[in-house]
């Protein structure tokens, strides 16, 4: 139940409770106050000037007795009189009590609503909203003061985040980019000796994994943050173009693919990225020879599924958890960065959080894995 109705059926039990007792007091001292002031008397009856009336003993008794029955029913009558009027007026202002009550609790909660509702609209682009709630310095006042007091910090700290990703950005590629460059001129160059070109091609790899890792650092926050350009996308049609972009991976591995409808509303370039990686991860950890990869994108269940599954080396139950954790590989294989920089599967987790969906993965019984990623469907 909420704290609304929580708040209600206590004020409502409060209430019953007093009126309850108050109605049993009344009664009870109604009832003592009608004993006393009609308690037996002796009767004496006379006649007016001829003296005394000639009444047996048996006359007077039955006299007595009728009137004491008389008076004890005109007492039970005016008690069950008092008694109904109290049930009846205690139950107008018991649904009344229950219904002030109900108002009450929620003109007190309004302020509560007032931040729950600022939460739900908050978002990367617009932390820079408050509640500035108005109105005494009460307990509420200060949670909203508090709360405002934390998104000026969230603000803080996600400004700083745009910027150190948009100077990450320039000051990271400018240098690897004027390295390549010059790498590629001495390799170009016949007046370099076979020694500096050997040099210089180990150097252009290492410069290349590094802009790899880079990007793919660039990628993973981007993929962490809101979502801004979102438009109606065909999963089908990410599918194509990632299979695409990993053509030149697919040599000597045998790729199937069943693409069915499934629309999804997010980031085509993040959504692309996703299925990118998720096709080399499934071509590069592959078999050597016979190996395989199936593809496939549709509805289940309401929302838009991408799969992807590979044949290669069996994967142990235990370590699927640690490959979507970044630069992370299978058996804890930090260092074989020729194969990659251990952030594919990072990024495909990010982007299915970021897009509201989720993704598992399950190890297949001939070896590789099968990646699902889950999506709301339009």
């Amino acid at each position: 139940m909420s704290v609304r109705t929580r708040l209600t059926l206590v004020y409502g039990s409060l209430f019953l409770i007093t009126t309850g007792a108050l109605v049993g007091v009344t009664y009870l001292l109604t009832k003592r106050t009608l004993d006393a002031q009609f308690a037996p008397r002796a009767i004496q009856i006379s006649g007016r000037d001829t003296g005394p009336l000639p009444l047996t003993l048996d006359q007077i008794a039955v006299l007595r007795e009728q009137a004491e029955q008389g008076i004890a029913e005109q007492k039970a009558q005016a008690l069950q009189q008092i008694l109904h009027g109290s049930l009846a007026t205690l139950v107008v202002l018991g649904v009344l009590a229950v219904l002030i009550g109900y108002l009450v609790a929620g003109r007190m909660l309004r302020p509560l609503h007032t931040v729950t509702a600022t939460a739900r609209r908050l978002s990367e682009s617009t932390l820079h909203e408050r509640i500035a709630l108005d109105g005494p310095q009460d307990e509420v006042k200060d949670l909203a003061d508090t709360f405002d007091r934390m998104l000026d910090r969230l603000h803080r700290a996600f400004d700083a985040q745009r910027r150190f990703v948009a100077n990450a950005s320039h000051e990271l590629r400018t240098p690897l980019t004027i390295n390549r460059t010059v790498l590629e001129v001495a390799l170009a160059s016949s007046k370099n000796p076979p020694e500096t070109k050997a040099l210089a091609d180990v150097l252009l790899g290492n410069t290349a994994r590094h802009e790899r890792l880079i990007e793919g650092l660039l990628l993973l926050a981007r993929s962490e943050r809101e979502l801004r350009d979102v438009t109606d996308t065909a999963l089908p049609d990410v599918a194509r173009s990632a299979l695409d972009q990993v053509e030149h991976l697919a040599e000597g591995v045998e790729v199937s693919t069943r693409l069915g409808e499934a629309t999804v509303f997010g980031d085509p370039v993040l959504l692309e990225r996703c299925a990118v990686n998720l096709l080399e991860n499934a071509l590069k950890y592959n078999l050597p020879e016979d190996g395989r990869v199936w593809l496939s994108t549709g509805r289940e269940n309401g929302a838009a599924v991408l799969r992807v599954a590979n044949t290669g080396r069996p994967v142990p139950s235990y370590e699927i958890g640690t490959l979507f954790e970044p630069f992370r590989r299978l058996r804890g294989d930090r260092v074989r960065s020729a194969e990659g920089a251990g952030l594919g599967l990072s990024i495909v987790r990010a982007v299915a959080h970021a897009h509201g969906g989720t993704v598992e993965a399950v190890p297949r019984d001939d070896g590789g894995l099968t990646v699902t990623v889950r999506l709301p469907a339009r």
